[in-house]
């Protein structure tokens, strides 16, 4: 059911492949690092992909129990350790190295549209990410980026990932805001599912390339979500 736009107050973003190209980025930096080192014939798109690919089982170990409340800066670090191993380079890393390939994640490079649109979106609402990220992993891109948050809202901060009702609902609550007066604005529809279940207003941004051509699902909006683009400058345009 779409909802009246007009009452949105906040804007809250998922960050990662809504906000930032973490696959590009990841590519790039991996391409830097291992022209430093002397490191030839890897797969750095790929190398990104199968660590992205970790992210969601970290998760799930937390969420079943399995493990205790972990960030993601653990989840991806461990998730590194094993696929540095699997593309056969974990020897060429120092410790300390690979606590800075870790930060890669901190350093992400925002998709074009993303800094104009949030620049104007900005002017007329609060706007901040809720994120899976961690506290100073959303801040550090942030600050190195020039994204310009109000305000963070991460995962360690309730002690919850999303799709978790305690995320959108603890969120809703810190801005003492009623459910439709805030938007949930991501590339993922799984997301936007979750944040309409609990009354927000929903953006959906296209994102196919997100995990490159091998992407295989939010190649489009699965539902009527109230604002279907392309970009963030696309929300700024319907919303500003």
């Amino acid at each position: 059911m779409m909802m009246k736009i007009e009452n949105v107050k906040a804007i809250l973003f998922d960050v990662f492949g809504t906000v930032v190209d973490w696959r590009g980025s990841i590519t790039r930096m991996g391409e830097d690092i291992a022209r430093h080192k002397g490191v030839k014939n890897i797969d750095w798109p790929a190398f990104a992909n199968a660590w992205r690919a970790g992210y969601k089982p970290g998760m799930a170990q937390v969420q079943s129990g399995e493990r205790p409340w972990t960030s993601i800066d653990a989840i991806h670090r461990k998730r590194l350790d094993q696929i540095l191993i699997d593309f056969g380079i974990a020897e060429v890393f120092t410790e300390e190295e690979k606590t800075n390939l870790n930060k890669f994640w901190h350093h992400l490079d925002p998709w074009p549209d993303s800094i104009p649109g949030l620049i104007k979106l900005k002017q007329f609402y609060l706007i901040g990410p809720l994120s899976n990220g961690s506290l100073t992993l959303l801040s550090s891109m942030a600050k190195r980026a020039n994204i310009p948050w109000d305000f963070i809202f991460s995962s360690d901060i309730f002690k919850a990932y999303k799709p978790d009702d305690q995320v959108y609902l603890g969120a809703i609550n810190f801005l003492g805001l009623q459910p439709e007066e805030v938007m949930m604005a991501a590339a993922h529809n799984e997301d936007l599912a979750a944040a309409r279940f609990h009354g927000m207003a929903t953006a959906y941004v296209n994102r196919p390339s997100e995990y490159g051509p091998a992407q295989r699902k939010d190649l489009g909006a699965s539902q009527d979500w109230d604002i279907i683009t392309d970009s963030i400058i696309g929300i700024s345009t319907k919303m500003a």
